[in-house]
This record gives structure tokens, C-alpha cells and sequence, in this order.
């Protein structure tokens, strides 16, 4: 994943709530496994693990992140379960084949909790975090951000 992408994900995961975040695991595994799918094309078998291995830290944490005491809970960690099984059989085979179930089944979850996000409206889950305006001045040839509140608590509560 480029740099320009994780600084994007790093900014969007400081101001969104708990479905937000979840969203944003969907949206980074997807990523993932574009780049995966890239990388088989161009025979890189390193990327190509590299990737998945990334993917599959974004099932993991998808997984441990349910909350059993609700009816959906179980159901998703069977998917989840098959989700990270296709990217082993995908990983230990060399195949996309495998990687396209798995996209299928996270895209359609995709879909839903992004538009379950857009009715959530609990506070970010890091309260204290650095703001951060885009879009104000631009430099020359890109944009510049400005920061608020440098050097005040940085995103902990003091």
C-alpha cells in the first residue's frame, strides 16, 4: 500500500466511530487485495504473499473485534473463518482463484456496514485525537494540511 493511502487510512481511522473503523478494515482488505492480484500479474511472488498476509491481519482483527453478545456475531465469524481459509488456500497455492470468493464475501459485507455507518452517529472512538484541515492552502503541486493543537495530549488523555 502506498504511503500516500496509509496516511489517508491513518487519518480517517482518528476521527471515525466503531462502524466506521470496521468499514475502513473492509476497505483496507480490499486494498489488499487488489494489490495481491497485481502482484500475481506481475509474478511477484513476495508482493503477492505480502499482501495477503496484510489481508489476512484484516480479518484477524475484524475477528476479534465481535461482540458475541449480538445475533449477528456468530454468522460473521463463519464467514470471516471461510474468508481467511481462501486466502491461506490462495497464499499456500499461488492462485487468485481463491482471492475472488473472498473478495465477494467482503465486498457484500462492505456494502452493508457502509451504509449502516451513515445512520451510526456515536463519537469517534479516539476523542482526543489531532485534528487535522485539509484543502485550506495548497503548496505547489500538492496540498498542504494544517494541524491544530500540536503538542497538546497528541490523541491521549492526560
Amino acid at each position: 500500500m502506498k504511503d500516500e493511502l496509509k496516511q489517508q487510512y491513518k487519518l480517517r481511522i482518528t476521527s471515525a466511530n466503531k462502524t466506521q473503523l470496521v468499514v475502513i478494515l473492509y476497505e483496507m482488505f480490499l486494498q489488499y487485495m487488489e494489490e495481491a492480484k497485481e502482484a500475481h500479474e506481475k509474478e511477484d511472488v513476495k508482493a503477492f504473499k505480502d499482501a495477503i498476509r496484510y489481508a489476512r491481519g484484516c480479518v484477524k482483527e475484524l475477528m476479534q473485534s465481535l461482540n458475541f453478545e449480538y445475533e449477528p456475531a456468530k454468522e460473521l465469524m463463519q464467514l470471516y473463518v471461510y474468508v481467511n481459509k481462501e486466502l491461506v488456500q490462495a497464499d499456500v497455492q499461488n492462485k487468485t482463484e481463491p482471492l475472488k470468493n473472498s473478495i465477494m464475501v467482503m465486498k457484500g459485507l462492505w456494502e452493508a456496514y457502509s451504509s449502516i455507518s451513515s445512520m451510526d452517529q456515536s463519537p469517534a472512538v479516539m476523542e482526543n485525537s489531532q485534528k487535522v484541515y485539509a484543502g485550506l492552502t495548497y503548496g505547489r503541486g500538492n496540498l498542504v494540511e494544517n494541524l491544530n493543537q500540536v503538542g497538546e495530549n497528541r490523541g491521549f488523555l492526560v
